[in-house]
């Protein structure tokens, strides 16, 4: 049986609050039409927030971050954050992108489900290569149950 949310946690739809706290962990990430949100908070306070973009009735873009050391990875955070792409949008796929560099960026996608998919050689600010992953709906595990 899947454990309901703790009451001390809730989500948050409001792009106008998201965007600006992921923006804030992921410098370079501009507002675009179109895009949606949902962030999860602790206590009143952000500690996490996903941003969906690029929807083109097949695949949407994902932007994940999270306040470093917060117990953020409750599984009903994780079920709506994968629900709405799968299943409100109809998405095959969820697609993202790291550096390659960021080693807990990559550990936490690879946790999650997320293949890699491509490397765009030399693409990164750092000069390293930036790695695009990929989440299939019938491979995505957040949405049983």
């Amino acid at each position: 049986m899947a454990r309901t949310m703790p009451p001390s946690h809730s989500l948050e739809y409001s792009l106008d609050a998201v965007l600006p706290f992921v923006q804030g962990l992921l410098p370079g990430l501009a507002r675009a039409d179109g895009m949606q949100s949902i962030g999860l908070r602790r206590n009143g306070a952000l500690q996490a927030g996903v941003v969906y973009e690029g929807f083109n009735g097949r695949n949407i873009w994902i932007h994940v971050a999270a306040v470093a050391g917060a117990h953020w990875l409750v599984r009903q955070y994780l079920k709506a954050c994968f629900y709405y792409p799968f299943v409100l949008c109809g998405v095959d796929r969820v697609s993202g992108y790291v550096n390659a560099s960021n080693a807990d960026a990559r550990r936490f996608d690879e946790h999650l489900g997320f293949k890699e998919e491509a490397r765009l050689r030399g693409a990164a600010p750092d000069g390293g290569d930036v790695i695009l992953y990929v989440m299939w709906r019938d491979q995505c595990r957040f949405l049983g149950d």
